[in-house]
């Protein structure tokens, strides 16, 4: 059976259900059907937008992933772009501005739901609550996290995935792809916990070294240090640990630069604007980035547990931007694991 491939952001509480008006734009809708919300319609054509034009920008065939989505509101689910929606699901009809069909059913999921996993019909599917009820909370910001996890939908659908996840050896019995979430990392072991305070601002030294004279040299002293605290695992620690900064920590890292690239080569539509909650795409941008650098000063392995591979592998792709420019297309020869990249990494003249 092929591992459902969860990737689960840290969730909030359940938030109460939204008001915002839903505006009836779907060309065969009829008068019982619920209509997507207005704002969830803008957020979703953005996103959709947004990945068209900057995607295959950092990753090459990020277009040849499925994108489909299933809104969660308070009351239903809505599924859109999906291929084969599942006999639960009613036709609304084509919306306009989304340029897809547009299907729902009752309300299944959490409403403060982040994950991508085969939820309809064996089909890699982004299941999403809506902004106000996620821990996105504002549109721009709800916009970059969907396309964090329609980078998971591109991780996935990379030939050979399912097999090549089972072969790391650490499901451990478990089918549903919990043991993602679930596997037992000795986050709580003290030594350990030093190591990766180290490693944090080890990672933190050589991205604030980037175009300075004094980067090789804190490359250098990442590198060595990354290889102490690997070799102090247990070998399924350090799989485990290498396949989730891989995988979860180059999703933030793809957050980043979709963020960077939209505030520089990117013209938001208008009804995107005019959401009351918009923010400049520089801001978020800016947001992930100070957020990546804060959490690496103060890593506690005990309390961050799984998610602190999220600042250490966007740290990681943001070093490698400098040190190997070529590595986002090495990135699925070395599958689930970025040791080789760094092993290998050229030392660049500054």
């Amino acid at each position: 059976m092929a591992v459902a491939a969860l990737a689960v952001l840290s969730p909030v509480g359940e938030a109460a259900a939204v008001t915002s008006p839903a505006i009836p734009a779907l060309a065969a809708a009829s008068a019982a059907a619920p209509a997507l919300p207005e704002p969830d319609r803008i957020r979703i054509a953005e996103a959709f937008r947004m990945a068209d034009a900057l995607g295959k920008r950092v990753w090459p065939h990020w277009d040849e992933a499925p994108f489909a989505v299933l809104l969660v509101t308070p009351e239903h689910e809505f599924l859109i772009r999906h291929a084969s929606p599942t006999s639960d699901f009613t036709l609304i009809g084509e919306d306009a501005l989304l340029k897809q069909k547009v299907w729902f059913r009752k309300r299944q999921f959490p409403t403060n739901l982040l994950a991508t996993f085969p939820a309809v019909g064996g089909v890699s599917t982004i299941v999403i609550g809506q902004a106000e009820a996620t821990e996105s909370k504002t549109s721009s910001r709800w916009v970059i996290t969907l396309l964090h996890e329609h980078f998971h939908q591109y991780q996935d659908s990379r030939p050979g995935n399912d097999a090549a996840v089972n072969a790391l050896g650490l499901a451990r019995g478990d089918t549903t792809g919990m043991w993602m979430l679930d596997y037992a990392f000795p986050y709580a072991d003290p030594r350990l916990g030093t190591q990766f305070l180290i490693l944090g601002r080890s990672l933190a030294a050589a991205l604030d070294a980037r175009g300075r004279q004094d980067f090789e040299a804190r490359l250098g002293s990442l590198v060595a240090t990354r290889e102490r605290v690997y070799a102090g695992l247990a070998p399924d620690d350090r799989r485990y640990l290498a396949f989730q900064i891989w995988k979860e920590g180059i999703a933030r890292y793809t957050e980043y630069r979709i963020a960077s690239l939209a505030a520089s080569d990117y013209e938001p539509s208008a009804s995107f604007r005019a959401l009351k909650d918009y923010q400049p795409f520089e801001a978020i941008a800016d947001g992930i980035l100070s957020g990546i650098e804060r959490e690496l000063a103060r890593i506690q392995l005990d309390k961050s547990r799984r998610t602190v591979v999220y600042s250490l592998g966007a740290a990681e792709g943001l070093v490698l931007d400098a040190a190997r420019p070529d590595w986002r297309a090495l990135y699925f020869e070395e599958r689930f694991s970025l040791d080789r990249l760094f092993t290998a990494a050229p030392r660049r003249e500054p």
